[in-house]
């Protein structure tokens, strides 16, 4: 399948997983999905099989299907960027192959959970050259938080850059805005193009501000429009509209992003319930299924950004 040449920068909205209440993929669910993001204004392409797609939930044979579905329903019309989540550097490379065949556009690179006990900058930039050796896709780093055993130290970032040729940008959450605004001036550039997505939701104008190049981001699968509004207004250095978009999506991303992390992606689900746009907010273990107080914050959340339930708007008219 052809695929298109994509540069990995503007807004990059994170598919969501719809599940039968039996756990298995809606696959119905899942075009319908797709189609709502994609529909959205100035976005610049979609993750899949990524975290807010349970990738850690989905066999290789599943992950190969959402992929082809999420081609088949958009291949022709927007960059797919194909989530690499797997401990082992073989692994990397087996999904690296699968979605090259496919046809995706570039791949997001997961650190292998092996780090999670510390590592050696030759173990990361081994797993990134495997990924690379096997197909010549652009090369998405996923950065995690500073405050775990996952992230990458800037020298380690810097090396990466320099050693793997197809690494074209970074998925920054690294949760430190010294740290981001520093990975920003520092490694961003034009000259061997490699850009900065901030994926710092819960504080995305000031991240912007920064300068990144773009956003890869969960929340996308509910509030792609806002987080195009707000990246436009930055980039067009209209503070007062940044200003005002980001204040409508402060209480979306307070009510997403609160603690346990690990549910943020389960509270977008049920987002999805709420506006209509999903029939079941089911998760794979071993996430739960939200409380009823949790459920009704996200809906005084939605009401708050003034986003409604689409049906009930038109059954009012």
């Amino acid at each position: 399948m052809s695929r298109m040449n994509y540069d990995c920068s503007g807004v990059i909205p994170a598919c969501l997983l719809p599940l039968h209440d039996d756990l298995s993929i809606d696959e119905k669910s899942y075009r319908k999905h797709l189609q709502d993001v994609a529909a959205v204004r100035g976005i610049s392409g979609i993750t899949v099989n990524g975290h807010a797609s349970e990738v850690s939930s989905c066999t290789f044979e599943e992950q190969e299907r959402l992929l082809d579905v999420a081609l088949e329903e958009l291949g022709s019309r927007l960059p797919i960027i194909n989530g690499v989540y797997a401990d082992s550097g073989s692994e990397a490379a087996r999904i690296a192959r699968m979605a090259d065949r496919a046809g995706a556009s570039a791949l997001l690179v997961f650190p292998s959970n092996v780090f999670i006990l510390g590592s050696r900058p030759e173990m990361i930039i081994d797993h990134y050259k495997r990924i690379a050796d096997a197909t010549d896709l652009p090369l998405i780093i996923f950065q995690f938080p500073v405050n775990t055993p996952l992230t990458y130290s800037h020298d380690v970032l810097a090396r990466l850059i320099e050693q793997v040729p197809t690494v074209r940008a970074m998925k920054d959450g690294c949760g430190d805005s010294v740290r981001h605004e520093l990975t920003v001036r520092e490694l961003q550039s034009d000259k061997r193009p490699f850009h900065v997505l901030s994926t710092h939701s819960a504080w995305l104008l000031s991240s912007l501000v920064t300068g990144c190049n773009g956003l890869l981001s969960g929340a996308g699968s509910t509030i792609a429009d806002l987080q195009v509004a707000l990246f436009e207004a930055i980039k067009s250095n209209d503070l007062a509209e940044a200003k005002a978009v980001a204040a409508r999506i402060y209480p979306i991303t307070h009510a997403f992003y609160g603690a346990p992390g690990v549910d943020m992606h389960n509270r977008m689900k049920e987002a999805q319930v709420i506006l209509g746009r999903l029939p079941s907010a089911a998760v794979r273990p071993p996430l739960q299924k939200l409380d009823s107080s949790e459920i009704e914050r996200i809906r005084r959340a939605l009401t708050l950004a003034g986003i409604q339930n689409e049906g009930a708007i038109m059954s009012a008219a």
